[in-house]
């Protein structure tokens, strides 16, 4: 599946240089530049576009990704142009068959007009065309000549600005990291009459922070007074350094919390190119010599009232990734557990909700999904390919609440036009 999508996102940026550069072209300058020769034209619309492939040599993903939408936003503002055309045709051709009109010109240039006038309301042209068809080849002529004049081209300039600004909104939710807060009832002892955990998801350190970014992030958790912490997979990247990954770990053991902080793998906390100067098991020592405690298929009583369950990313389940060694069901890890204390669940990939809601756990936290990341992917994901499921949010299902947390970071795209980056906050209460 993932090679048939890798192909079609080949085929459409393709087909996006093509499109653009043929939009490109229609702007005054362009055409200026090019004085009518047709191979200039070409030249120059491909000039415009070259800043953006160029940036690609660097960045690719994005590259693409403003190349998508720009390409997405020209069609549609175009679509909705032509519809705004026909409409105005339609309007104006109805309009001229009922003008009256009146025959009593003294000149032959009148008579002439006139003439035509009373074509046009008698419904047909010189040609023996109706009204309609002769104003809308009218219109169409003028339409054309609009558009060779560039200084009327107004549509790519409004595309243009609108690209832009959306983009930078996406950019600022993708960079600016929220406080997202839910409330979960329970009428399990939990110790104490609310249980605050705070949901780390998606850090992916060194994407859009670095390790200095991450220890900021880790101030904003410390001022939430934090019972519990949770970190819910891809904490570090192909990307990340060593020295980032080392400095972010220091930042976890300088949080101070109540019960704790645990953490559980992703799909990328392993690498999978072997391009990073560390590797999974010297993270995890660092983890762990900040006092992280790191759950793989394993789980831990914290104050004798709450079980933290870590699960092992759904990749090793499936075969696939950089941790193939197989993971416990969900009915496996808790079939031990006493069900009459709370169970709180971190599994990175929201994709085994059926068999989680029949293990008794509580509540059940993940990542994975960046919240969708970019419209309309959260909802191809969710609803169309099916890859998770559910892609943000909360959740209920039996006695089991979920809830997928859009992470504080991504993975290559700079931009959130889906959703924003958050950090999760979970009050767990005692129901009276």
């Amino acid at each position: 599946m993932w090679i048939a999508i890798l192909f079609m996102a080949l085929a459409a940026t393709i087909a996006s240089i093509f499109y653009l550069i043929g939009r490109f072209k229609k702007f005054y300058f362009v055409r200026r530049l090019a004085r009518g020769s047709k191979k200039r034209l070409k030249l120059f619309g491909f000039l415009c576009l070259l800043p953006l492939i160029v940036y690609g040599v660097f960045d690719l993903v994005n590259a693409i990704i403003i190349m998508f939408h720009l390409s997405v936003f020209w069609l549609i503002f175009e679509t909705f142009a032509s519809l705004h055309r026909k409409l105005k045709k339609r309007r104006r051709a109805r309009l001229k068959i009922d003008l009256p009109y009146e025959v009593g010109a003294d000149t032959e240039a009148e008579v002439d007009s006139a003439v035509s006038t009373e074509a046009v309301v008698r419904g047909e042209s010189e040609d023996g065309d109706t009204a309609a068809d002769a104003v809308s080849r009218d219109d169409d002529k003028k339409q054309n000549e609009s558009e060779d004049d560039g200084k009327k081209y107004w549509l790519g300039a409004a595309v243009l600005i609108f690209t832009t600004v959306y983009l930078a909104i996406g950019w600022y939710n993708a960079h600016h990291v929220a406080i997202t807060k839910y409330k979960v009832n329970t009428e399990k002892n939990i110790g104490k009459d609310t249980i605050r955990i705070v949901q780390i998801t998606d850090s992916h350190v060194g994407t859009t922070f670095d390790g200095e970014g991450f220890a900021e992030h880790m101030k904003t958790v410390q001022d939430l007074h934090p019972d519990i912490v949770v970190i819910t997979g891809d904490y570090v990247d192909d990307s990340t350094t060593k020295e980032d990954m080392v400095r972010s770990c220091e930042a976890l053991g300088e949080l101070e919390t109540t019960y704790g902080i645990y953490y559980v793998y992703g799909n990328h906390d392993r690498g999978y190119y072997s391009s990073r100067d560390f590797s999974a098991d010297d993270m995890e020592a660092e983890l762990m010599k900040n006092n992280v405690v790191v759950l793989q298929d394993e789980s831990v009583l914290v104050d004798d009232s709450i079980y933290v369950v870590g699960r092992k990313d759904a990749s090793a389940e499936r075969g696939r990734g950089p941790d193939k060694g197989g993971r416990l069901s969900a009915q496996k890890l808790t079939e031990e557990l006493d069900k009459s204390k709370f169970i709180l669940m971190l599994d990175h990939q929201p994709t085994d909700y059926d068999n989680e809601a029949a293990s008794g756990a509580d509540l059940v936290l993940s990542g994975h999904s960046h919240g969708g990341q970019l419209i309309p992917l959260q909802f191809i994901g969710q609803y169309i390919i099916r890859a998770n499921n559910r892609t943000y949010g909360i959740e209920k299902r039996k006695d089991t609440t979920f809830i997928v947390c859009s992470g504080i970071s991504d993975w290559a795209i700079d931009f959130k036009t889906g959703c924003i980056s958050e950090i999760v906050v979970v009050d767990v209460q005692k129901k009276d």
